[in-house]
């Protein structure tokens, strides 16, 4: 009887289960063209998710390819079956799509990649079959180094916040006088 519960136990557990299941790439120029963004940095800072994307401020110590400042920060997403765990002082590689005018989005199934100080411990090479130091010294000479644009220190942050319920009503009022107005003076000067 024992056996039986725990064997249909297991059962069930198995499909609620889930695995992080990316697509293997290879290290090529091809690859290399999917991303808007790559580059090597360490993290200096990271928000984690509330609500909304994570964010992982990075200081940039080689640009291989995009538009980016020396400090520059990523989005990433929390609750996914492939997140890791992105820490203060990390040094990565990271491959990344644009998601905003200034940040770009990383995928956890993309070839971003932690250095690891003790080379066992890098599950990355038994995935993609190539090592970190492999990995930077194929990009360095395939991409090359590409220069950081200049910080831009406008706030950009406010561009997509709607307007609200009282700004609204205000528009809309505005917007119907000016309709009116416009009415009665081109019905005045138009016959």
């Amino acid at each position: 009887m024992n056996k039986c519960f725990a064997t249909i136990l297991c059962f069930l557990l198995a499909f609620k289960v889930s695995a992080c299941q990316c697509p293997l790439t290879q290290l090529s120029t091809a690859e290399c063209e999917k991303y808007d963004v790559i580059f090597k940095g360490i993290i200096k800072k990271v928000t984690m998710c509330d609500n909304k994307p994570g964010e992982a401020m990075f200081e940039i110590e080689e640009l291989f390819k995009g538009n980016v400042t020396k400090s520059y920060k990523i989005l990433f997403e929390c609750n996914t079956e492939c997140a890791q765990q992105l820490s203060i002082g990390d040094e990565w590689i990271i491959y990344a799509n644009y998601k905003q005018i200034n940040n770009a989005a990383l995928n956890w199934c993309s070839r971003s990649r932690k250095y690891f100080k003790i080379e066992n411990q890098d599950f990355y090479k038994i995935i993609t079959g190539v090592d970190y130091t492999d990995e930077l010294n194929y990009l360095r000479k395939e991409l090359g180094l590409h220069r950081f644009i200049k910080a831009n220190n406008i706030d950009d942050g406010k561009r997509n916040i709607l307007p609200n319920l009282l700004q609204s009503s205000l528009l809309l009022i505005a917007s119907l006088i000016g309709m009116v107005v416009f009415y009665w003076v081109f019905k005045k000067f138009v016959k």
